[in-house]
């Protein structure tokens, strides 16, 4: 990798702003002052400073996010906030994307990232990677919703959904309205919801909470971030190739 880009890559400052360092002998190569900005670097060996400060190659970001409603899961909108405005500069620079979707008006766990083979790893549909759901719906629930579920429901455009397991946390029966949490293992537009509407229910609100081994972080408050550990990126993805980290 250039020297520049590396250093780009990192933050230090914008291609100019990096030659301007480098031009004022502010860059060390091993030790060695460097003023070429094309000089060749391997990031996992080479030892880069800038003013005695070394600068640590990060070529990929993991974030767990608390998104809140109101947000897009998108990288960009014409319209709406989007979920990689309410990362920090530094962090959009590594141009991350979200894994998977949460609706707009849906809240909860979103992981993002730029590394491509880890999203795959959580959202393809032949992983079948759990995902743990909170929901407050209205409506009067079946008898028999949870062997509904667990056989699975058909969708109002006549697709039969994989089976999913529905607890119902508490019931109010005068009001119709009860807190549940579901697992599901695919993602359908609005599944959740939709799965609800086919027993004659609606999904009042909603709230991811865990996407296979990654566990939402209860002190996240609603907008926040931070970066995953090692051990939740091994669980969630469940890596055996530790090139891909």
């Amino acid at each position: 990798m250039r020297l520049d880009k590396l250093l780009a890559n990192m933050s230090v400052g914008s291609r100019k702003e990096v030659k301007a360092l480098l031009k004022a002998k502010k860059v060390t190569l091993n030790g060695e002052i460097v003023k070429d900005s094309s000089v060749k670097v391997d990031p996992d060996n080479d030892s880069v400073r800038v003013e005695g400060e070394p600068v640590i190659y990060q070529k990929y970001i993991y974030v767990m996010l608390h998104k809140p409603q109101g947000v897009v899961s998108a990288t960009t909108d014409a319209k709406d906030k989007t979920v990689i405005d309410l990362l920090s500069e530094q962090d959009q620079h590594f141009r991350p994307f979200p894994v998977g979707r949460l609706d707009k008006d849906t809240e909860g766990l979103l992981l993002i990232t730029n590394n491509g083979d880890l999203a795959h790893q959580l959202t393809s549909p032949n992983k079948e990677v759990p995902k743990v759901y909170r929901a407050n719906v209205q409506g009067e629930l079946p008898a028999d919703v949870i062997q509904q579920f667990a056989e699975g429901v058909t969708l109002d455009d006549g697709y039969q959904t994989k089976p999913a397991k529905l607890e119902i946390l508490a019931s109010e029966e005068e009001a119709d309205v009860s807190e549940v949490q579901i697992e599901i293992t695919e993602g359908k537009f609005h599944q959740i919801k939709r799965m609800f509407e086919a027993v004659h229910c609606q999904v009042t609100y909603l709230k991811r909470c865990q996407m296979g081994g990654l566990t939402l972080d209860s002190q996240l408050s609603r907008g926040t971030y931070r970066p995953l550990t090692e051990e939740e990126i091994a669980a969630c993805f469940q890596l055996k190739n530790k090139e891909i980290r």
